[in-house]
Formats: structure tokens, sequence, C-alpha cells
């Protein structure tokens, strides 16, 4: 690779969350993200991850190593060979979505077009329900009641099933999705599934921890199943294939768009149906993720809708609908 003019800045930067966000393993009232920014000959990239301590990161390690490949991205580094400098988490994602970003600003096309993805249009976005106590969720549930999709935060199973009558009441015509986030445990497990198939929930997410889900290769289940934290990468659909029936999809995971398209298109060969999820970021993160919408059949990207504040031009939501990103703020 020979020297370029591109350079490669890295930025902390903190969005307040309107109120505030639980799930199993905690609360939170603010969303940090690391944005990695790529200029070069008058054009910027740019792309947003969110650290995770699920997966063994911080804020400034990722923003540390994303900092690390500033010669190798002078150099020219270019997608593919990214894909082999780092492994697959927030940091590799910043840099992948940033070299997209650049590319497309580059060749004066869509970001989707240069993915082969010929038309992009809107998708309908679940809409997240954090864990709480019944009437808190209900009243949550009645107040988002008119979207199409809610997202119900659940893990805490000695109280989950109140929860889920609770927020099923509430809104009784919203398709919902159950995300458990690994709360649950084996000897529970078909009591909540049947719960949540008698309730009318269109999927479950994680219900156990990455790593202790081979259960879920001898329950019986009406309802189905889908891997979050146990999936990162195509190298982990083998093991999964048994268990579970569909996959969500996380840039923040995959380590960016070029795997993440990569693997939803495998998923889709061996069966799995595909959701499209998110870490909660703004719209910057959520803008590359839209280019699975079309293969996924379940999307949950209402990142921004859960902060105080967003980017300005910020993807544009209607309701449960969310519209393909402006060039202006990505891709």
């Amino acid at each position: 690779m020979s020297t370029t003019d591109r350079k490669l800045s890295v930025t902390i930067e903190r969005f307040p969350i309107a109120g505030v966000f639980s799930i199993a393993r905690g609360s939170r009232t603010e969303a940090v993200v690391v944005t990695a920014t790529i200029t070069e000959a008058g054009r910027t990239g740019r792309g947003e991850c969110v650290p995770y301590a699920r997966y063994g990161e911080t804020v400034e390690g990722v923003a540390a190593a994303i900092e690390a490949l500033a010669p190798a991205i002078a150099a020219g580094l270019d997608r593919e060979a990214l894909q082999e400098a780092m492994p697959a988490g927030a940091a590799r994602n910043a840099l992948d979505c940033a070299l997209w970003d650049l590319e497309a600003k580059r060749a004066g096309l869509p970001a989707h077009v240069l993915a082969g993805i010929d038309r992009l249009g809107k998708a309908t976005t679940a809409y997240t329900i954090s864990l709480a106590e019944p009437v808190a969720m209900a009243e949550a549930a009645r107040a988002a009641r008119e979207r199409t999709i809610l997202k119900i935060k659940l893990g805490k199973p000695e109280g989950d099933i109140r929860r889920l009558e609770a927020v099923r009441a509430a809104a009784p015509d919203a398709t919902l999705i159950v995300d458990a986030n690994e709360g649950w445990r084996p000897d529970v497990l078909a009591d909540l599934l049947q719960a949540s198939a008698d309730n009318g929930v269109a999927l479950v997410e994680q219900p156990l921890p990455a790593g202790e889900d081979a259960v879920l290769a001898d329950i019986g289940r009406s309802i189905p199943v889908c891997a979050d934290e146990s999936l990162h990468t195509r190298a982990d659909l083998p093991r999964l294939r048994p268990l579970y029936d569909a996959v969500n999809i996380k840039l923040d995971k995959t380590g960016g768009l070029t795997e993440a398209l990569r693997l939803a298109a495998e998923a889709e060969a061996q069966g799995f149906a595909i959701m499209v999820g998110c870490m909660v970021g703004t719209s910057l993160a959520m803008a590359p993720a839209m280019l699975l919408t079309p293969r996924a059949r379940f999307v949950d990207l209402d990142g921004p809708l859960l902060l105080a504040r967003d980017r300005p031009h910020g993807l544009v939501y209607d309701g449960s609908t969310v519209s393909p990103p402006s060039c202006l703020l990505w891709g």
C-alpha cells in the first residue's frame, strides 16, 4: 500500500438517553459512542460504534484500537484488508462503516448501490420497552401502542410473565418481540416460552446465556427463538443451526457492514430468519444497518428514538417507519 492523503480521527461522544434504558444486565442514562472519521481529497467518511462491556470492550480501548490503525489507513488500507487487520467488534465496525461512507462519496453513488442493492426502501422498526416493573412497562407500552412492533426487554424470570401480560394488555394490537438478554434459566425456559406463545409473541431473543444455550436443541417450542449474544460472525452459524430459528445481526458484533452483509446472505442460505438490530446509538450507527433491511423479517433500528437528541441530518422516523439515510448523514 502506498501512502495516500487519508487522515483518520477518532472522537468519543455522549448522547443522553430520554429517561432510562434498562435491560437484564443493568441501566444507563446515556449512550457513549466512538466515531471514526476518514478524510481524503476533500471527502469525508464516518462510522459510529458502541463499545459494549458484555463483549469485554471499553470506550477507551475501542478508541485506542481505531487510532492504532491510523498509519494503515493513511497507507490505503481498504475494507477487505481491514477484515484481517482487526477482529470483529465495535472498533472494526466504526472503521468499516467509515470506509463504506468514503467509498460512496468518492464514487458519487449511494452505499446501497455499491453493495449491489438496487433499491433501498423504508422499513418498519420495532420500538423498545425497557425492563421495569409490570405497571411501568404497561404505561410505556400504552404510550407507544400506535407503534406496529414493540420489543419488550425481559430477563428477570420471576416477574417476566406478569410483565409480558401487562404489556400485552396495554398494547393488544402490537406485534411483540421479547428480548431476555440472556436472563432466563433452563428450569424456567419452557414455561416462559409458552407464556410468550400464549401472549402472541412473534419472536424470543436470546433467552439463555451465550455458551449455555445447547439445551435449546432439546426444547420443544411453538415460537421462534433468535440468537443475539450468541451470534457475531459467519463462524458462529454452524453451532447455532440446531438451536435457533433466527439470528439478530448487529454491526457492532460483526465488526462492520462488510461482514454483516456476508453473514446475512449465509444465514439466509442456511435457513435462518434475519433480524437486524442495534445498540443504543445515533442515526449514524443505524444508517449502514439499513442496508440489511431488505433481507430482514424483523427490524430493530430504534436507537435514535431512545435518545434525547440525535445527530444533524438524522434518519427520518414516521411512527414505526424509518426511511433510508440522506447522503448528508452517511452513504
